[in-house]
């Protein structure tokens, strides 16, 4: 059944094209209980590229003992050649050009993170900060602010190298310690974050407990305070099956850079209830079906999954990968 595609009709008012932005290999892969051979996910991030997506972040430059599924970060990038070495540095929200090379971020924690980034060769780094009070503690082991003012200091020499910088807020939507979030409190960290030099903000449901009419509320709120959709990205977590109906909601209010995993991997390892990111193949079946470019070969992309799913022992948890293969 790999040859299935949805019938397309459009929807009047969507993006005409989005950037997928694939985080599979570092979103996806810290979370599993054991750790992947280097060579595999070379294979893997090589596969996605293959399959035409055009931003696949490879991988965080985080302490091995906090996450060792991630220790081979240098290893990785060095596996991967040229490819993992050169990336073009586009604007928020367009698709590679045809014929350019992939956009390949990493994820830096601090300053040491972005050194080991930069001896590494990468052009393209992503900063992480909490909106909670409490996952800022357990996931970064500082305040909010304490750690909004360490990243000032590593997106200022991140551009100062000449790197594009993405920065993600996470919690954006609740918080399993403290509840609701306020929205006032998530447009205050992301425009703290995109005053400091991040180009992109990621706006991310960490617990997957969104819905579509908090999307929307939480992105009126950030137009009110001025800060425009092109600047905005989501990531959703599917925890309640709400990742697709968030998307759709985001795509409505202007979006046009949707985070994913393929396969729907990931989680966090320092929120026991966030579970699998929105898999790519189900974000991509349904934008192919709404006539929305994405640029991606979905029959190639399952085929991948669904050899990552044989490495690691178990069945994907994407609808589509397991309809189509």
């Amino acid at each position: 059944m790999t040859g299935a595609r949805p019938r397309v009709a459009p929807e009047p008012g969507l993006p005409e094209r989005i950037t997928v932005y694939e985080v599979g290999p570092r979103d996806g892969l810290q979370n599993e209980a054991t750790t992947v051979p280097t060579a595999i996910k070379a294979e893997f991030v090589r596969r996605l590229l293959g399959a035409g997506l055009g931003v696949v972040e490879v991988t965080s430059f985080v302490r091995p003992d906090r996450v060792p599924q991630l220790a081979d970060a240098t290893e990785l990038l060095a596996a991967l050649g040229p490819v993992g070495a050169s990336s073009v540095l586009l604007r928020a929200g367009s698709l590679p050009p045809p014929g350019s090379a992939a956009r390949l971020p990493v994820l830096v924690p601090n300053e040491r993170g972005l050194e080991r980034a930069l001896a590494a060769g990468v052009t393209e780094v992503a900063v992480f900060a909490s909106v909670t009070e409490s996952f800022a503690r357990r996931n970064l082991g500082r305040s909010v602010a304490e750690s909004l003012a360490g990243y000032a200091a590593v997106v200022e020499r991140a551009r100062a190298a000449g790197l594009r910088v993405r920065g993600y807020a996470s919690m954006c939507f609740g918080d399993p310690w403290e509840g609701e979030v306020a929205l006032d409190a998530v447009v205050d960290v992301g425009a703290r974050l995109l005053a400091m030099g991040c180009e992109e903000l990621s706006l991310g449901d960490t617990i997957g407990v969104a819905t579509p009419g908090h999307v929307t509320a939480l992105l009126g709120a950030f137009g009110a305070a001025g800060i425009g959709v092109e600047r905005l990205a989501v990531h959703f977590h599917d925890t309640y099956g709400q990742a697709l109906a968030n998307t759709l909601a985001a795509l409505r209010a202007g979006v046009t850079t949707v985070d994913a995993s393929a396969g729907g991997l990931g989680g966090c390892p320092f929120a026991r209830s966030a579970t699998g990111n929105l898999a790519t193949e189900d974000l991509v079946w349904m934008l192919d079906g709404l006539g929305v470019e994405t640029g991606v070969d979905l029959g190639a992309l399952v085929t991948t999954s669904a050899w990552l799913s044989g490495v690691l022992g178990r069945p994907s948890p994407s609808r589509v990968v397991r309809a189509l293969s």
